[in-house]
């Protein structure tokens, strides 16, 4: 470990380039959903996919811009693990309570859907504890939980953008089996 794992001020180009990242995936997400929006609330699976990818990125977007404050390590430390807890736990809470999409879907989509959060926000929390010990990987953790995010929210979004495409074509061929496609 390096003295620079526990100094946001050294990790500063790296928290602003994901910073810009995150805004601008997380614009992407919200272009993506709205030119959909009334195939993706019609659907609670889609509806409930693309919050827990907003979430996900909304989370590296915090994360990055925590780090970027002028404040104490500590300062940042205790916002970041404050909101990492907070949104994490009531994430994976509303994800338990309602379950996989369907009981036939394998458990690893399930996983993956809670990986999409839990991914920025267990490593971010770690991170937090390691700065607030003064040791323990610090905001390499942070940086692993941003990165990762990324990776998943990415595809996370990739499942979503296919399943609107999905649900449109089921659609428009019940339509036209029924004869009340135009």
């Amino acid at each position: 470990m390096t003295p620079s794992d526990l100094d946001p001020a050294a990790w500063g180009v790296f928290f602003a380039a994901t910073l810009g990242a995150a805004a601008t995936l997380a614009g992407l997400l919200f272009v993506a959903v709205s030119i959909n929006l009334d195939r993706v609330v019609l659907n609670k699976r889609l509806l409930a996919r693309a919050g827990e990818t907003l979430i996900g990125l909304v989370l590296s977007l915090v994360a990055s811009a925590a780090e970027l404050v002028p404040q104490p390590a500590v300062v940042s430390a205790v916002v970041l693990l404050v909101v990492c807890v907070t949104v994490g736990g009531l994430t994976l809470r509303v994800q338990l309570r309602h379950g996989p999409d369907r009981p036939s879907d394998p458990w690893w989509w399930f996983a993956v859907r809670i990986a999409t959060v839990q991914l920025v926000a267990v490593p971010a929390a770690v991170g937090c504890i390691g700065v607030l010990a003064g040791g323990g990987g610090g905001l390499r953790w942070v940086a692993f939980g941003v990165i990762a995010g990324f990776a998943l929210t990415i595809y996370s979004a990739w499942v979503l953008l296919v399943e609107i495409v999905r649900q449109g074509a089921r659609r428009a061929g019940a339509d036209a089996a029924d004869g009340s496609g135009t």
